[in-house]
């Protein structure tokens, strides 16, 4: 396809073309499409996801923001009538409005540029866009981190800012050799099963992220130590609040469960952050 069209994968848009079939079927098998359901896919590249995304859904929007791809891409799928394929920077478009022809149930299926994939899912989970499930490859890296439970090396502020809205689980590891030209580093297949509701109760999710952010800002430093500095409180005001939600001040954020979080954040509302 990129002798045919003349077309040369472009680094600073992190094309890495996926040419694994085995990849592809279990992208496929994990996202478990019916007819009746609506796919977002982004980085459609030059259709290799796309046409049999849209041999199984109800419809898909394709985005791609390479223009020089387009002409491969909509070739690719022009026996489907379903397929709306769009020019742009996904991270720059109206999600709400880009979805807005699906059918839904929806679901998020793609093979994302590595360059925009932390904040890309964290933007499609915040934003009430009708998904159910996301199956993404990322890279292997990303994945472990979205993946990660408490106590690891892994778990971080996008690890809480994924798991409070979606299950996430590593579905398979990817070699290089699956992309053309191959990255790198390895990849890795995720699923992430949004949930309905968040997976904790907070008052605030304003507050409950910052906290999150805060008590990760310095992994080394207790919580006492690194959410003083990160939200510029006085250390007796943070020993207060862990003491309050029934936390070790001593502790690390990385230890720390999504419900500790919860009650960590309510605590830190009701001693400090809303005075």
């Amino acid at each position: 396809m990129l002798k045919a069209y003349g077309l040369h994968p472009r680094r600073r848009f992190g094309q890495h073309f996926l040419i694994s079939r085995r990849v592809l079927d279990r992208l496929l098998e994990t996202a478990a499409l019916t007819s009746q359901e609506g796919v977002l896919e982004i980085g459609a590249g030059i259709g290799t996801l796309t046409v049999p995304l849209a041999e199984v859904a109800g419809g898909v929007v394709a985005v791609e923001i390479d223009q020089d791809l387009l002409p491969a891409l909509r070739d690719a799928v022009a026996r489907f009538s379903g397929v709306t394929v769009v020019q742009g920077d996904a991270m720059s478009l109206d999600l709400p409005r880009l979805v807005a022809p699906l059918p839904l149930p929806r679901k998020a299926v793609s093979n994302l540029p590595y360059n925009i994939a932390s904040p890309l899912i964290v933007t499609l989970l915040e934003r009430p866009l009708g998904f159910t499930r996301m199956v993404f490859t990322v890279q292997r890296e990303v994945a472990e981190r979205l993946a990660a439970a408490p106590g690891g090396k892994d778990y971080g502020a996008l690890s809480v800012a994924v798991q409070y809205r979606a299950a996430a689980r590593i579905v398979m590891r990817v070699p290089s050799t699956a992309f053309y030209p191959p990255p790198d580093v390895e990849s890795a297949v995720v699923l992430l099963e949004v949930r309905p509701k968040p997976a904790v109760h907070v008052d605030d999710e304003a507050v409950f992220f910052r906290v999150v952010r805060g008590a990760f800002a310095h992994r080394r430093k207790t919580l006492r130590n690194t959410l003083a500095g990160a939200l510029d409180l006085d250390p007796a005001i943070v020993d207060a609040a862990t003491k309050q939600a029934g936390i070790d001040p001593t502790r690390r954020g990385e230890t720390l469960t999504l419900d500790e979080f919860a009650s960590l954040s309510q605590s830190m509302a009701d001693v400090a952050l809303r005075r």
